[in-house]
């Protein structure tokens, strides 16, 4: 056993938070440094379990327990190889995963977890500062070609794997730049782009190849990818966002969360000199009370919102885990990130009745009221409607689809099935209804968390090197059919 008293002479730590009203007048990360020794303090933590229930809950299997025991010994090097045995971009998953694994620690049963995530985002970190993470060059070519649709995590991570195998990899991306909703759905706040333009640094050294601005489909016919390529990655994503079709739904001033985010981060990047979707000195109302409503909140707080209101249709969670969910499944509690903490309110176990518009044909409120869970559905309670000042409301209530599912679309272009869902169909060995194309990510999955976009990118790559080659040394660390629990 690494420690045997570790966990039991150590409390749980996290690096503190700059204050708020420092951190919200600029748009960089919100963790300050923590110390090495605390850091090796945290990592003792880890039982060393004989049956090491972390590795269930991250879709990765991620060697917690190792890298937890080399941090503690300060065996820094090592611990970075082990971490990338599994995961290709821990700067990511350290930063934006919720952490799946600590919520099936062993040491959680009776006490906090290990700070699995904070151990994890300091070995990438320290691995980058010292040098250690280097592009790694194929020891042979193969001359197969593969052509990797997406660039978010999933495609990134199936395109890295592909390139180390020997293949030649083009990635396509729509976007004027590379990274999905890593580059434009994702704040500064939560994860600086320096992090991802070294990853991507690396990867052109590989070999990689990115090409931007093309919309696969249209640009780029079917035809021409599936004629230049000897295989195809689909990692699109589930791009298209629930909608909220109350009355008033057409009024100005009501925007999905991405139209809302990709503005404020083109804003950052130097692209834009403000965004055309301010927050500054209105009244704010966030429809969605996960993540990504999260991620417009703090949005709203450094854009200088006069308030803001988030809403969820769920009752308020508890705040220690409830029966219902028990470990090692992820707990169902009330959560409260970065965002929450500088300010704003939340409103839990409402319903949105209509949008209240102005006589210009703007958004000026939202009218709603409370509900209860009655036989498996959201029931009005009687009494409690109101309304709320809203100059701006962004909804966040997740996505449904990949997109390019109608007519002439890229899926049907290319022959792929989609089910009812929105979703890309594929097997057991990621391949879709069309030979040679396979599918990674969101795409097949519906929207869920960024580990399980990596360890499908991965498992994808595995397939494609087979179906290329005839066997495959890549680890395959999930199937298609996988249901573990996802968190968010």
């Amino acid at each position: 056993m690494a420690d045997p008293t570790g966990f039991m002479r150590h409390g749980r730590e996290l690096p503190q938070r700059r204050p708020v009203q420092v951190r919200i007048s600029d748009w960089r990360e919100v963790y300050q440094p923590f110390a090495a020794e605390k850091l090796n303090a945290q990592a003792s933590r880890c039982m060393d379990c004989g049956i090491p229930f972390c590795h269930n809950g991250c879709p990765l299997g991620n060697l917690i327990p190792e890298w937890n025991d080399l941090v503690r010994t300060d065996r820094w090097q090592a611990a970075i190889e082990r971490l990338h045995a599994t995961n290709n971009f821990p700067e990511f998953t350290g930063r934006l995963c919720p952490a799946p694994c600590e919520a099936a620690c062993v040491v959680g049963i009776k006490s906090d977890p290990v700070t699995i995530k904070q151990v994890e985002v300091e070995i990438i970190d320290r691995a980058w500062a010292e040098g250690w993470v280097t592009p790694q060059i194929p020891g042979r070519l193969t001359g197969m070609r593969v052509a990797v649709v997406g660039s978010g995590p999933a495609g990134l991570a199936a395109a890295q794997q592909l390139t180390r195998a020997g293949h030649e990899v083009t990635v396509y991306e729509s976007a004027d730049r590379i990274g999905g909703l890593l580059r434009y759905g994702i704040p500064e706040f939560k994860m600086e782009k320096r992090h991802l333009d070294r990853r991507l640094a690396q990867m052109e050294a590989e070999g990689t190849r990115f090409v931007t601005g093309v919309h696969v489909g249209t640009d780029l016919t079917a035809e021409q990818l599936r004629a230049d390529s000897d295989a195809v990655v689909i990692a699109t994503g589930a791009t298209v966002p629930r909608d909220l079709p109350a009355p008033g739904r057409e009024l100005a001033g009501i925007y999905s969360a991405m139209e809302y985010l990709v503005p404020a981060n083109r804003v950052q990047l130097g692209d834009l000199e403000s965004s055309p979707i301010d927050a500054a000195g209105k009244h704010v109302v966030i429809i969605g009370g996960g993540d990504t409503g999260a991620d417009c909140l703090g949005t709203a707080h450094r854009q200088g919102a006069l308030s803001v209101t988030q809403l969820e249709i769920m009752a308020r969670p508890a705040d220690q885990r409830p029966g219902y969910t028990p470990w090692p499944t992820w707990p169902l509690i009330y959560r409260t990130s970065s965002a929450h903490e500088e300010g704003g309110e939340r409103l839990f176990a409402v319903n949105t009745e209509r949008f209240v518009g102005d006589e210009d044909g703007n958004v000026r409120a939202l009218a709603l009221h409370e509900v209860e869970l009655v036989e498996g559905r959201f029931a009005k309670i009687e009494g409690t409607e109101r309304e709320i000042p809203a100059d701006l409301v962004f909804l966040a209530m997740g996505f449904v689809s990949t997109g390019d599912t109608a007519e002439g679309g890229l899926l049907q272009s290319l022959g792929v099935a989609v089910d009812p869902r929105g979703r890309a169909v594929r097997d057991a060995q990621w391949k879709s209804t069309a030979d040679g194309v396979f599918i990674a990510g969101d795409a097949g999955r519906g929207q869920s968390l960024i580990v399980w976009a990596i360890a499908e990118g991965r498992a994808t790559a595995a397939a494609v090197d087979a179906y290329l080659s005839g066997s495959s040394t890549l680890p395959a660390p999930v199937r298609p059919d996988s249901m573990a629990l996802a968190a968010g």
